[in-house]
């Protein structure tokens, strides 16, 4: 690794305090609506008894556990800014991959169980009793239908599948699970055992449901638009940083009332011919400053790579601020380092000018294929001549510089690397491989804050 450093100290600050929702907080609301759903089950359920009532009292149990997983699946994406800021946009997108795979798997669950109870009740075949439920029953045709969207949306979410496709068109067609909510929710309450006799209920399932739908039309409509009419922002200028990337500078009014803070990122719609239908992730590459705020793009796909034609002037809706990878208010003497890999730069460049840490206390470590890949060499620096930081260059192939993020070689660059805070952001497998190194150095998972760019 090559290294620069300074003893200069430069001027801290600041961070913005905005609401935040505790992780743990949020898992323990989502449980106890879990038991509010299997309560509401059992008080309707005077007794249970015979294969029949088995497969009814399960099909129940299933169909109303995935009618509230979807609610609250639609709730974590909703970009609510306490989640948002305090979970984290890298952690709320996990939990909304485990947890879809769970309501997909309740929601079949549910069909086929109820279908083996109707067919063992009438004493049909399974392929005839679908078809009399489909045909027969209120609402049932549209819950199979909603049950198929959501088969398909997790589908094009699986592993093997997911990374074939267009950030764009995985997006999209996520748009769908909107769609397969409202087709459920009238099946729900029409059919449903818990809601047919009780208007308790049926208010209390109303009020999730609106709820949810309220926070998703506010925050992921409504807001960006409101943004964009009181900030007004344009792209101000493109400037390349290195080959295939470049920077967009971003001007506006008022920007300091978007409360963002370095290592966020914004959801960026340009609103060209091209790019006005898809808003994309980017990481604020600075501070924010007074009128402007910059974004740093590696033309990896069709969005990115049309970023660098971009004309002044171009206006521009702003999704955000997202994401819980904020420097916060590190311990009093804590130590940081901050390790990027790849694009994973543009966060901590920004984190690395502004998060709270005294001359000598701040590190980076920065992982590039090759000297042309590295961004913002000059700019890293300055700001380690100007804040008495230091900054390590581990550049090449892996063959060659072996693996940079072994834990003896963290140590032996930072011999107290267990007292440190750290932060990590690159592609999901440097950043598992960094944060395993990191633990197996002896540093806390509470102390470790990793974002990998994959959504």
């Amino acid at each position: 690794m090559s290294t620069a450093s300074a003893t200069r100290a430069g001027t801290r600050t600041r961070p913005i305090r905005a609401a935040r929702a505790r992780p743990g907080a949020v898992l323990t609301v989502i449980a106890a609506g879990t038991l509010a759903v299997l309560g509401l089950w059992w008080s309707g359920t005077p007794q249970v008894s015979g294969l029949a009532d088995w497969l009814t009292g399960a099909g129940r149990i299933t169909g109303l556990l995935a009618a509230y997983g979807i609610a609250v699946l639609l709730a974590l994406m909703a970009r609510i800014p306490a989640l948002e800021r305090g979970v984290g946009s890298d952690r709320l997108a996990r939990w909304h991959a485990m947890g879809g795979r769970y309501v997909v798997g309740l929601a079949v669950a549910h069909t086929l169980l109820i279908i083996w109870r109707y067919a063992l009740a009438d004493g049909t075949g399974v392929a005839g009793e679908t078809a009399t439920l489909i045909l027969s029953y209120p609402d049932v045709l549209a819950a199979t239908a909603a049950v198929l969207l959501l088969v398909g949306v997790g589908t094009v979410s699986a592993r093997a599948i997911r990374p074939r496709l267009r950030y764009e068109t995985w997006f999209h067609l996520h748009f769908y699970t909107y769609l397969a909510a409202w087709l459920a929710f009238g099946h729900q309450l029409s059919t449903g055992g818990e809601f047919v006799g009780s208007p308790v209920a049926r208010a209390a399932w109303y009020a999730l449901y609106l709820a949810v739908a309220a926070v998703l039309a506010w925050y992921r409509f409504l807001t960006p638009i409101r943004q964009a009419v009181r900030h007004r922002l344009r792209v101000d200028r493109v400037e390349a940083e290195a080959p295939g990337v470049v920077s967009v500078y971003v001007s506006g009014r008022e920007l300091d009332r978007l409360k963002a803070e370095p290592g966020q990122f914004f959801r960026w719609r340009f609103l060209t011919r091209d790019l006005w239908w898809s808003p994309n992730p980017y990481s604020l590459s600075a501070a924010p400053r007074p009128g402007e705020l910059r974004i740093t793009v590696k033309g990896l796909g069709d969005h990115s790579a049309r970023l660098a034609s971009l004309r002044r002037g171009t206006r521009v809706i702003a999704e955000g601020p997202s994401g819980a990878f904020a420097p916060g208010r590190p311990r009093h003497g804590r130590k940081v380092l901050l390790v990027a890999g790849g694009v994973g730069i543009t966060p901590l460049r920004a984190l690395f000018e502004a998060i709270p840490a005294a001359p000598g206390d701040l590190t980076l470590l920065y992982r590039a294929r090759s000297e042309e890949d590295l961004v913002f060499r000059a700019e890293l620096e300055e700001i380690a001549h100007r804040r008495g930081a230091a900054v390590h260059y581990c550049v090449g192939p892996r063959e060659q510089v072996g693996d940079p993020f072994a834990p003896a070689v963290l140590t032996a660059l930072l011999p107290e690397l267990a007292r440190y805070e750290v932060y990590v952001c690159g592609p999901a497998g440097m950043t598992g491989a960094a944060t395993s190194a990191l633990r197996a150095a002896g540093v806390p998972n509470r102390r470790i804050h990793r974002e990998s760019f994959e959504f």
